[in-house]
Protein backbone atom coordinates (compact mmCIF):
# COMPACT_ATOMS: atom_id res chain seq x y z
CA UNK A 1 0.00 0.00 0.00
CA UNK A 2 2.80 2.40 0.83
CA UNK A 3 4.87 1.92 -2.61
CA UNK A 4 1.81 2.72 -4.21
CA UNK A 5 1.21 5.83 -2.12
CA UNK A 6 4.70 7.04 -3.26
CA UNK A 7 4.33 5.97 -6.63
CA UNK A 8 0.81 8.19 -7.07
CA UNK A 9 2.40 10.82 -5.29
CA UNK A 10 5.64 10.89 -7.76
CA UNK A 11 3.16 10.30 -10.68
CA UNK A 12 1.18 13.49 -9.51
CA UNK A 13 4.74 15.18 -9.38
CA UNK A 14 5.81 14.35 -12.68
CA UNK A 15 2.36 15.60 -14.43
CA UNK A 16 2.84 19.12 -12.60
CA UNK A 17 6.75 19.12 -14.15
CA UNK A 18 5.19 18.46 -17.06
CA UNK A 19 3.30 21.40 -16.96
CA UNK A 20 6.13 23.68 -15.67
CA UNK A 21 8.32 22.50 -18.70
CA UNK A 22 5.31 23.85 -21.31
CA UNK A 23 4.95 27.11 -19.52
CA UNK A 24 8.98 28.10 -19.42
CA UNK A 25 10.18 30.54 -22.03
CA UNK A 26 12.95 31.80 -23.33
CA UNK A 27 16.49 29.89 -22.21
CA UNK A 28 15.90 27.63 -19.67
CA UNK A 29 17.22 24.06 -18.55
CA UNK A 30 14.80 21.78 -16.51
CA UNK A 31 16.44 19.30 -14.56
CA UNK A 32 14.74 16.15 -12.82
CA UNK A 33 15.81 13.32 -10.48
CA UNK A 34 19.45 14.05 -11.95
CA UNK A 35 19.10 13.80 -15.10
CA UNK A 36 18.18 16.61 -18.14
CA UNK A 37 14.60 17.13 -18.62
CA UNK A 38 14.04 20.05 -21.19
CA UNK A 39 15.77 22.80 -22.33
CA UNK A 40 15.87 25.75 -24.46
CA UNK A 41 18.25 28.73 -25.82
CA UNK A 42 17.23 31.66 -27.04
CA UNK A 43 19.11 34.41 -29.20
CA UNK A 44 21.60 35.55 -26.87
CA UNK A 45 21.98 33.01 -24.28
CA UNK A 46 22.90 29.01 -25.22
CA UNK A 47 22.62 26.54 -23.28
CA UNK A 48 24.67 23.34 -23.94
CA UNK A 49 24.91 19.97 -22.30
CA UNK A 50 28.38 19.59 -21.07
CA UNK A 51 29.94 16.40 -22.93
CA UNK A 52 32.37 15.26 -19.83
CA UNK A 53 30.21 16.40 -16.64
CA UNK A 54 26.63 16.48 -15.91
CA UNK A 55 25.26 19.56 -16.33
CA UNK A 56 25.42 22.75 -18.37
CA UNK A 57 27.40 25.83 -19.79
CA UNK A 58 25.17 28.55 -20.22
CA UNK A 59 26.72 31.06 -22.14
CA UNK A 60 25.19 35.02 -22.76
CA UNK A 61 26.23 37.26 -25.56
CA UNK A 62 27.66 40.23 -25.15
CA UNK A 63 25.17 43.69 -25.01
CA UNK A 64 22.41 41.16 -23.76
CA UNK A 65 19.92 43.24 -21.73
CA UNK A 66 16.07 41.99 -19.79
CA UNK A 67 16.63 38.40 -20.01
CA UNK A 68 15.69 36.24 -17.61
CA UNK A 69 17.29 32.42 -17.97
CA UNK A 70 15.78 29.79 -15.49
CA UNK A 71 17.80 26.69 -14.24
CA UNK A 72 15.18 24.38 -11.88
CA UNK A 73 16.27 21.38 -10.26
CA UNK A 74 13.54 18.79 -8.94
CA UNK A 75 13.98 15.44 -6.92
CA UNK A 76 10.98 12.88 -7.09
CA UNK A 77 12.74 9.71 -5.70
CA UNK A 78 13.68 8.92 -2.47
CA UNK A 79 17.89 7.92 -2.56
CA UNK A 80 18.36 9.95 -5.26
CA UNK A 81 22.21 11.25 -5.33
CA UNK A 82 22.22 14.30 -7.65
CA UNK A 83 25.61 16.50 -8.42
CA UNK A 84 25.41 19.09 -10.83
CA UNK A 85 27.94 21.50 -12.71
CA UNK A 86 26.37 24.81 -14.12
CA UNK A 87 28.69 27.11 -15.78
CA UNK A 88 27.57 30.66 -16.81
CA UNK A 89 29.83 33.03 -18.88
CA UNK A 90 28.17 36.11 -18.80
CA UNK A 91 29.49 38.84 -21.54
CA UNK A 92 30.58 42.11 -21.18
CA UNK A 93 27.83 44.98 -20.62
CA UNK A 94 24.83 42.61 -20.20
CA UNK A 95 21.85 42.72 -17.23
CA UNK A 96 20.40 39.82 -16.86
CA UNK A 97 18.62 37.62 -14.13
CA UNK A 98 18.59 33.92 -13.53
CA UNK A 99 16.54 32.45 -11.08
CA UNK A 100 17.71 28.75 -9.99
CA UNK A 101 16.51 26.43 -7.15
CA UNK A 102 16.21 23.01 -5.91
CA UNK A 103 13.17 21.15 -5.12
CA UNK A 104 13.59 17.76 -2.97
CA UNK A 105 9.64 15.76 -3.03
CA UNK A 106 11.23 12.58 -1.05
CA UNK A 107 8.32 10.68 -0.25
CA UNK A 108 10.27 7.45 1.07
CA UNK A 109 12.40 6.39 3.40
CA UNK A 110 16.34 7.00 1.98
CA UNK A 111 18.05 10.22 1.74
CA UNK A 112 17.66 12.27 -0.68
CA UNK A 113 20.45 14.83 -1.74
CA UNK A 114 21.42 17.35 -4.46
CA UNK A 115 24.61 18.93 -4.63
CA UNK A 116 24.48 21.72 -7.36
CA UNK A 117 28.19 23.34 -8.40
CA UNK A 118 27.52 26.73 -10.06
CA UNK A 119 30.98 28.61 -11.56
CA UNK A 120 30.27 32.36 -12.53
CA UNK A 121 32.38 34.44 -15.01
CA UNK A 122 31.12 37.78 -15.35
CA UNK A 123 32.33 40.23 -17.84
CA UNK A 124 33.14 43.63 -17.09
CA UNK A 125 30.25 46.14 -16.67
CA UNK A 126 27.25 43.42 -16.45
CA UNK A 127 24.96 43.20 -14.32
CA UNK A 128 23.28 39.81 -13.00
CA UNK A 129 20.51 39.20 -10.29
CA UNK A 130 20.81 35.46 -9.07
CA UNK A 131 17.69 33.98 -7.44
CA UNK A 132 18.01 30.69 -5.74
CA UNK A 133 15.38 29.00 -3.39
CA UNK A 134 15.79 25.66 -1.54
CA UNK A 135 12.47 23.65 -1.11
CA UNK A 136 12.10 19.81 0.54
CA UNK A 137 8.83 18.65 1.43
CA UNK A 138 7.81 13.98 1.71
CA UNK A 139 8.16 11.09 3.76
CA UNK A 140 10.86 10.01 6.58
CA UNK A 141 13.82 10.83 4.25
CA UNK A 142 16.14 12.87 4.99
CA UNK A 143 16.77 16.07 2.72
CA UNK A 144 20.31 17.08 1.88
CA UNK A 145 21.38 20.03 -0.45
CA UNK A 146 24.98 21.32 -0.23
CA UNK A 147 25.10 24.47 -2.86
CA UNK A 148 28.41 25.84 -4.49
CA UNK A 149 28.66 29.18 -5.84
CA UNK A 150 31.61 30.46 -7.30
CA UNK A 151 31.64 33.76 -8.55
CA UNK A 152 34.77 35.41 -10.58
CA UNK A 153 34.01 39.46 -11.69
CA UNK A 154 35.42 41.74 -13.89
CA UNK A 155 36.05 45.45 -13.89
CA UNK A 156 32.75 47.26 -12.99
CA UNK A 157 30.52 43.81 -12.73
CA UNK A 158 27.89 43.67 -10.27
CA UNK A 159 26.00 40.49 -8.96
CA UNK A 160 23.19 40.37 -6.57
CA UNK A 161 22.87 37.03 -4.99
CA UNK A 162 19.40 36.42 -2.87
CA UNK A 163 19.07 32.87 -1.37
CA UNK A 164 16.24 31.06 0.38
CA UNK A 165 16.15 28.32 2.45
CA UNK A 166 13.14 28.13 5.08
CA UNK A 167 12.09 24.47 4.99
CA UNK A 168 11.86 20.98 4.48
CA UNK A 169 15.98 20.86 4.15
CA UNK A 170 17.24 18.22 6.57
CA UNK A 171 20.87 19.15 6.02
CA UNK A 172 22.75 21.68 4.36
CA UNK A 173 27.11 22.97 3.75
CA UNK A 174 26.26 26.07 1.22
CA UNK A 175 29.61 27.58 0.27
CA UNK A 176 30.10 30.82 -1.62
CA UNK A 177 33.66 32.29 -3.00
CA UNK A 178 34.48 35.38 -5.10
CA UNK A 179 37.22 37.24 -6.53
CA UNK A 180 36.59 40.73 -7.76
CA UNK A 181 38.32 42.78 -9.98
CA UNK A 182 38.55 46.86 -10.22
CA UNK A 183 35.14 48.79 -9.40
CA UNK A 184 33.15 44.92 -9.35
CA UNK A 185 30.64 44.79 -6.59
CA UNK A 186 29.24 41.49 -4.96
CA UNK A 187 26.38 41.69 -2.70
CA UNK A 188 24.47 38.66 -1.01
CA UNK A 189 21.43 38.30 0.68
CA UNK A 190 21.11 34.72 2.86
CA UNK A 191 17.79 33.99 4.67
CA UNK A 192 17.45 30.22 6.74
CA UNK A 193 15.17 29.03 8.54
CA UNK A 194 15.54 25.24 10.39
CA UNK A 195 13.55 23.73 12.64
CA UNK A 196 13.34 20.00 14.13
CA UNK A 197 16.97 18.78 14.49
CA UNK A 198 18.06 20.08 10.93
CA UNK A 199 21.46 21.96 10.57
CA UNK A 200 22.86 24.43 8.67
CA UNK A 201 25.91 25.56 7.70
CA UNK A 202 27.17 28.79 5.43
CA UNK A 203 30.42 29.48 4.28
CA UNK A 204 31.58 32.72 2.66
CA UNK A 205 34.98 33.33 1.32
CA UNK A 206 35.43 36.77 -0.97
CA UNK A 207 38.83 38.14 -1.86
CA UNK A 208 38.21 41.88 -2.38
CA UNK A 209 41.43 42.03 -5.14
CA UNK A 210 40.63 44.93 -7.16
CA UNK A 211 40.60 48.70 -6.73
CA UNK A 212 37.32 50.19 -5.33
CA UNK A 213 35.62 46.37 -5.37
CA UNK A 214 33.25 45.44 -3.00
CA UNK A 215 31.03 42.99 -0.91
CA UNK A 216 28.29 42.99 0.97
CA UNK A 217 27.09 39.69 2.65
CA UNK A 218 24.01 39.82 4.87
CA UNK A 219 22.71 36.14 6.76
CA UNK A 220 19.20 36.19 8.38
CA UNK A 221 18.10 33.16 10.19
CA UNK A 222 15.89 32.09 12.53
CA UNK A 223 16.79 28.38 14.29
CA UNK A 224 13.87 26.37 16.32
CA UNK A 225 13.14 23.35 18.16
CA UNK A 226 17.15 21.80 18.65
CA UNK A 227 18.02 22.71 15.17
CA UNK A 228 21.77 23.80 14.38
CA UNK A 229 23.70 26.14 12.43
CA UNK A 230 26.63 27.64 11.84
CA UNK A 231 27.42 30.85 9.56
CA UNK A 232 31.22 31.27 8.54
CA UNK A 233 32.24 34.79 6.54
CA UNK A 234 35.95 35.63 5.58
CA UNK A 235 36.36 38.57 3.77
CA UNK A 236 39.79 39.59 2.23
CA UNK A 237 40.76 43.22 1.63
CA UNK A 238 43.58 43.11 -0.81
CA UNK A 239 43.55 46.43 -2.56
CA UNK A 240 41.87 50.07 -2.04
CA UNK A 241 38.25 48.71 -1.44
CA UNK A 242 34.73 48.41 0.58
CA UNK A 243 33.59 45.01 2.51
CA UNK A 244 30.89 44.41 5.01
CA UNK A 245 29.23 41.36 6.37
CA UNK A 246 26.42 40.53 8.50
CA UNK A 247 24.80 37.75 10.51
CA UNK A 248 21.76 38.43 12.36
CA UNK A 249 20.03 35.26 13.95
CA UNK A 250 16.49 34.83 16.23
CA UNK A 251 17.25 31.73 18.41
CA UNK A 252 14.36 29.42 19.96
CA UNK A 253 13.35 26.79 22.12
CA UNK A 254 16.70 24.73 22.56
CA UNK A 255 18.27 25.72 19.31
CA UNK A 256 21.93 26.59 18.94
CA UNK A 257 23.14 29.31 16.61
CA UNK A 258 26.88 29.89 15.81
CA UNK A 259 28.65 32.94 13.82
CA UNK A 260 32.07 33.36 12.83
CA UNK A 261 32.92 36.56 11.21
CA UNK A 262 36.26 37.37 10.22
CA UNK A 263 37.74 40.15 7.97
CA UNK A 264 41.80 40.67 6.69
CA UNK A 265 42.61 43.82 5.65
CA UNK A 266 45.91 43.40 3.80
CA UNK A 267 45.80 46.75 2.06
CA UNK A 268 46.03 50.08 4.22
CA UNK A 269 43.23 51.10 1.89
CA UNK A 270 40.94 48.57 2.75
CA UNK A 271 37.72 49.39 4.40
CA UNK A 272 36.15 46.25 6.11
CA UNK A 273 33.44 45.73 8.72
CA UNK A 274 31.96 42.56 10.29
CA UNK A 275 28.98 42.35 12.32
CA UNK A 276 27.14 39.69 14.40
CA UNK A 277 24.06 39.37 16.59
CA UNK A 278 22.27 36.53 18.03
CA UNK A 279 19.11 36.47 20.35
CA UNK A 280 15.67 35.76 21.35
CA UNK A 281 12.53 37.80 20.53
CA UNK A 282 11.97 40.47 22.41
CA UNK A 283 9.26 40.51 24.86
CA UNK A 284 8.06 44.00 23.82
CA UNK A 285 7.61 43.49 20.41
CA UNK A 286 5.25 39.99 21.25
CA UNK A 287 3.35 42.31 23.78
CA UNK A 288 3.03 45.25 21.48
CA UNK A 289 1.75 42.39 18.79
CA UNK A 290 -0.88 40.58 21.21
CA UNK A 291 -2.72 43.99 22.18
CA UNK A 292 -3.36 44.37 18.41
CA UNK A 293 -5.21 40.90 19.17
CA UNK A 294 -3.13 38.18 18.36
CA UNK A 295 -1.80 35.13 20.00
CA UNK A 296 1.84 34.72 21.15
CA UNK A 297 2.01 32.17 18.54
CA UNK A 298 0.54 34.69 15.43
CA UNK A 299 2.74 37.27 17.14
CA UNK A 300 5.84 35.09 16.96
CA UNK A 301 4.88 34.02 13.30
CA UNK A 302 4.69 37.53 12.27
CA UNK A 303 7.82 38.65 13.41
CA UNK A 304 10.07 35.68 12.10
CA UNK A 305 8.15 36.39 8.47
CA UNK A 306 9.05 40.14 8.57
CA UNK A 307 13.25 39.27 10.05
CA UNK A 308 13.51 37.00 7.31
CA UNK A 309 11.06 38.57 4.46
Amino acid sequence: MSDLKISTEQQDMLSKISVMADNLTGAFSLRVDGSSYAKGSSENVKIIAKADLPGIDIRIKAGTKGEKIHIPVILTQTGIKDLVYNDFYIGDDCDVTIVAGCGIHNCGSEESSHDGIHSFHIGKNSRVIYLEKHYGEGGNGKNVMNPTTIVEIDEGGYMEMDTVQIQGVDNTIRTTKGKLADKATLKITERIMTDGEQYAETHFDVDLNGVDSGAHVISRSVARDKSRQLFISNVNGNNKCMGHTECDAIIMNEASVSAVPKISANSTDASLIHEAAIGKIAGDQLIKLMTLGLTEKEAEERIINGFIK
